[in-house]
Order: C-alpha cells, then sequence, then structure tokens
C-alpha cells in the first residue's frame, strides 16, 4: 500500500486531497492539526509517532525530524543496500508528501509582533521533509502548493505521477524553501538593524506572463516580491492586457501621487515621467488641470487619481486616448462608463507602504541597492536664501511644486501656480535646458508661466537657470541648494528679485 504524509498549515483543498488519496488506496500518515482535520472529516489516520516510534516532544518542535521518516523518503528504490537498511530497522517507504510551512511571513507581517513568536514560526521539520522528498524526486511525489492538489490526484487516477510533473514539483519545493529561508533572513537582519545585509536573497513570485518587453523582439514577465501591497495587489476591472510599458507606468503613476495621498490629484504619466499634475475640488477638475499641462503629450498617457474614480471623472476623460486608468477605487458608474472603451485598462490598485524597503536597479552582473526614495514634506530644514521674502501665495506653490517635481527625471524643472502644473523640462543633459523646455511647454498649451514658482530637483550649477525662469515671468524657486556656485544662484534671483528658497536635500531621479 503507498503511503502519503501529510502536515500542513495552509488547510486549503486538504480533506478533498486526502479523500482522494484515501480512495486510490492510499494509507494517510499525518501530524498534529492535520490529523485532527482529517479525523474529523471521516478519513483513517495513522498518527506520526506510531510511524517513528516516538513521542512528538517540546511543544511539537520535534515530531518528524527522524529516520523513520527520513529514511523511507530518501531511500533510493533501485538501491538494494537502500531497501535493506530500512527493513532492518522496521522503516517503510513514503511515497507522496504534502507539506506547507509554518506561516511565518503573515506571522512577521504582523503591528508589533514579539521576537519570541516570530521564531516559534519558523518551521524547521517540515522544509526538511520537503527538501528529502524533493532530493528523491523520482521515487517520491512531492506537494508544496495546494494548487497542484487537483492534477496531482488527476495523474495518480490516470496510472502515475510522469517525471516531468515530479521534477516541475520538485523545483517548486527548493523555489519555496529557499523563499522561506530568505523571508528569516530578512527578518533576523531586519530585527538587528541591517539595512544592506553582506548577503542579499531576492525571491520574486511570477504573476503574469507578458506579451513582451519594451520592444516587441523582448520576452518579459512580472513578478511580485513577497512584501506585497502596492504592484504586487493591483486589480484589474477591465480592458485589455497589461502591458510590461503599461506596469512601468502604473509605478511611476503611484511614485508621482504619492505626496498628495490626502488631497484630490490626477496626474498623467508618460514614458514613467508626469506630463500634467494638478490639484482639484473633485477627480473631474483635478484631471481637466492636469491635462491642461501638456494636453498634446497626454496621447496615449496613464492617467492617475489619489481618490475614488466617479462617473463624472470618467466622462472627462472621454476625449482622450488614454492606455490605463489608475485610481484606489472606481464607483460602479465609474467602471460601466469605461468599460465601454474597449481598449483602456482599468487598474484599482492601493497605494501601499513600501517604508524601509530597498529599490534596486539592475546593472551588467549585478544589482544596485538603495534606501527607497520617499517625498519629505518637513519643512524645518527649509530656508530663504534670497533678500525677498515669497509671499503666502508663492509659498502655496512652492510646496506643490516641491512635490509635483519629485517624480520628474531629471534634469527636472518644473513650473506650478494655484495647485497645477504648468510646465515641465525633463530628462534634459543641462538644467539650463529643463529651465527653457518647462517655459516653452507651458506657452505651448497656453498657460501663462507669469509670476508661477519653480522647482528644481537638484542644484542650480550656473546661473543661466535663474536667468531663463525670471527671462519667463516665474516669481519664486525652491531647489536644494548645495553648489559650489549657489552664491551666484541667490545673486541671479536678488538681481531680478525673486525669492527662492532652499530645502537642503535633493530629489534626483537618475
Amino acid at each position: 500500500m503507498p503511503r502519503a504524509l501529510l502536515s500542513v498549515s495552509d488547510k486549503r483543498g486538504l480533506v478533498e486531497f486526502a479523500r482522494g488519496l484515501a480512495d486510490l488506496g492510499w494509507e494517510l500518515i499525518s501530524t498534529g492539526g492535520t490529523a485532527k482535520a482529517l479525523s474529523s472529516a471521516g478519513l483513517t489516520v495513522v498518527p506520526i509517532d506510531r510511524v517513528t516510534g516516538f513521542p512528538e516532544m517540546m511543544d511539537g518542535r520535534v515530531k518528524t525530524l527522524h529516520p523513520a521518516v527520513h529514511g523511507g523518503l530518501l531511500a533510493r528504490r533501485d538501491h538494494p543496500e537502500d531497501l535493506e537498511a530500512l527493513r532492518s530497522h522496521g522503516f517503510g517507504l513514503i511515497d507522496l508528501v504534502t507539506v506547507n510551512l509554518y506561516p511565518f511571513r503573515q506571522t512577521v507581517a504582523k503591528p508589533g509582533v514579539a521576537l519570541a513568536e516570530a521564531i516559534e514560526n519558523i518551521d524547521i521539520g517540515g522544509p526538511s521533509m520537503l527538501r528529502s522528498a524533493a532530493k528523491n524526486h523520482e521515487a517520491v511525489c512531492v506537494v508544496v502548493d495546494p494548487d497542484d492538489y487537483p492534477r496531482v490526484l488527476e495523474a495518480l487516477r490516470g496510472g502515475g505521477v510522469s517525471a516531468e510533473l515530479r521534477r516541475e514539483l520538485a523545483t517548486k519545493v527548493f523555489r519555496h524553501t529557499a523563499g522561506y529561508d530568505a523571508a528569516i533572513g530578512a527578518y533576523l537582519g531586519g530585527a538587528a538593524g541591517e539595512t544592506f545585509p553582506p548577503q542579499l536573497t531576492l525571491t520574486l513570485e511570477r504573476r503574469q506572463a507578458l506579451r513582451y518587453g519594451e520592444n516587441p523582439q523582448q520576452g518579459a514577465a512580472f513578478y511580485v516580491s513577497g512584501e506585497g501591497g502596492a504592484m504586487a495587489d493591483l486589480r484589474q476591472l477591465g480592458g485589455k492586457e497589461l502591458s510590461f510599458n503599461n506596469l512601468l507606468d502604473v509605478d511611476a503613476t503611484l511614485l508621482a501621487l504619492s505626496p498628495f495621498g490626502a488631497q484630490t490629484a490626477c496626474v498623467i504619466i508618460k514614458h514613467t515621467t508626469p506630463c500634467g499634475l494638478a490639484l482639484g475640488a473633485t477627480a473631474a477638475e483635478a484631471y481637466q488641470r492636469a491635462l491642461a499641462t501638456d494636453p498634446v503629450s497626454a496621447f496615449g498617457s496613464v492617467v492617475g487619481f489619489t481618490c475614488e474614480v466617479d462617473a463624472a471623472a470618467a466622462e472627462a476623460t472621454k476625449g482622450l486616448f488614454v492606455e490605463v486608468m489608475v485610481a484606489p477605487r472606481f464607483s460602479e458608474d465609474a467602471v460601466r462608463v469605461l468599460q465601454a472603451r474597449k481598449n483602456l485598462r482599468i487598474v484599482a490598485v492601493q497605494p501601499g507602504s513600501d517604508a524601509g524597503t530597498l529599490d534596486f536597479k539592475r546593472v551588467r552582473g549585478g544589482f544596485l541597492a538603495q534606501q527607497r526614495f520617499h517625498h519629505d514634506p518637513d519643512e524645518s530644514g527649509w530656508r530663504v536664501v534670497s533678500k525677498r521674502q515669497p509671499t503666502a501665495q508663492e509659498m502655496d506653490d512652492l510646496r506643490f511644486a516641491w512635490a509635483a517635481v519629485m517624480s520628474v527625471k531629471s534634469n527636472a524643472i518644473l513650473l506650478a501656480k494655484g495647485g497645477q502644473a504648468i510646465g515641465i523640462g525633463a530628462g534634459q543633459m543641462s538644467r539650463v535646458d529643463s529651465s527653457m523646455l518647462a517655459v516653452h511647454k507651458a506657452r505651448a498649451a497656453g498657460l501663462d508661466p507669469m509670476g508661477c514658482a519653480l522647482a528644481s530637483d537638484a542644484f542650480f550649477p550656473f546661473r543661466d537657470g535663474v536667468d531663463e525662469a525670471a527671462k519667463a515671468g516665474v516669481t519664486a524657486i525652491i531647489q536644494p541648494g548645495g553648489s559650489v556656485r549657489d552664491a551666484d544662484a541667490i545673486a541671479a534671483a536678488d538681481e531680478h528679485g525673486l525669492a527662492m528658497v532652499f530645502t537642503g536635500h535633493r530629489q534626483f531621479r537618475h
């Protein structure tokens, strides 16, 4: 009689799977809560201590770490010496293992979890059984994912689990246990205050195969981290499949909106940088003001909101070809309006918190890692460096501009007035070019830069950017400061009667 060992924390589909095995004539061995769940369902179960001849001890810490278990899993069926060793000790073969592990990630994700509780949720016996079974997968079928129960039963009913499926399941086991160990290492390292550990293990789950990458000749897929939140939890409510570039732009949308979470804001993203951003009394008004920043570039964009999209906002976007619309929520009426546009991808996603996580950039042969950037609204380090103090209105415009320029690719210059970006210069090799481009964009959209505020994500290396801004009618500038030529920039501001504020830190996006 073939024997199966079942010991799971996630009991999804357990009873149905075990009943299927029993109907096929399998003997069921089990432990603790799993054995109770199966017995309560009317299934006959052999308790693990009857197999090992040794009782569970230390509150269940030691129960499956025994030669009767690991010998039964590791014995090579084509090695007579292995089989004789089992027989001589009175042990039997184990032909199938179903194990999933203590919920370590879920435990440490709870607010205020104690270290002692986290330690008790480090599974030892489970990974050991999985690895033993996976090593000997030519003879033992190992199942770590409840989603695989149906196809394993189907294979058994059809005459047996193929070598290909056994290898696939074993591969999943080793990836799963590697991710489990990585989560433990990350937690313990974090508890010890590590930010950049000497070894860094990334475990990612493939969420979606993509049609192609940035270009049609590049294959691509979407992977999510075990941290969850934000992009990992997005829900698509309508439209075509999200593409590689769509997903990049959705992430850029969440970044751009992050400083405005408590306000009604809309951003329009093109090629991962904003081409429009504005506040409004309603979602529809915020959209219309964001669109006014650069209506030409907005064609084929991603449009994002900090608030629920209602029917009025959905109707307001009808005149523009939009690739993706992003918001934390959509009203039922808005979904009906938007779903009529078959090519529009509708994505509901909560911004989520990624505090304490690392940001990575791929380089050839490795990764660069840095602490993830967050816009800091704290003004305690700000100082007015010009002779003229900014007016109250100018200060409001400077605050908005400083928050908005954060998501623009450098060299970044953003002009703002009344809670609206009116001109954006991005991605230029010199800052004066970005200043000129921002002014050009404002005028091309029919917006007057006279009396507006300007934000620069990094310092002005020369005074020419300030001169260009003053020529266009800018009256107040906010920038980090820190250049060896800061005095030149301040002198230029004073010559033109501009107010200038230094924040003391930059918001550079390379």
